[in-house]
């Protein structure tokens, strides 16, 4: 089984003015689902109210991060699954719950994982 990646921006929601209670609850759902399935490893929001750092082999401490990743943001689902259909399947389920599109990630495959 593969672990998949499956994310999305937090400005990529599309939230009806007093729709927040009724996504959040959708997503829950889908979450239950995916742990009543079996498939579920872990997920949730990225708290951008505290500032990525970088921290070295030595153990100092940077403010900032890898230009490339300056804008990592919003939400995070990690399951594992039989097939990469499978993925695009508990994708759209996601999608239609956080009212945006998602994208999908395999993790390579490590056998101490």
């Amino acid at each position: 089984m593969t672990k998949y990646l499956i994310s999305f921006l937090s400005g990529a929601m599309d939230i009806p003015d007093g729709g927040l209670q009724a996504v959040a609850d959708a997503a829950h759902a889908v979450v239950q689902e995916a742990k009543d399935a079996g498939v579920w490893v872990f997920g949730g929001g990225i708290d951008e109210s505290v500032p990525p750092v970088m921290v070295d082999g030595d153990g100092t401490v940077s403010q900032g991060t890898y230009p490339q990743t300056a804008q990592i943001e919003g939400g995070y689902t990690v399951l594992e699954l039989p097939t990469y259909e499978a993925a695009l399947h508990w994708a759209a389920k996601i999608a239609a719950a956080c009212r945006c599109a998602q994208e999908v990630r395999a993790f390579q495959y490590d056998p101490a994982s």
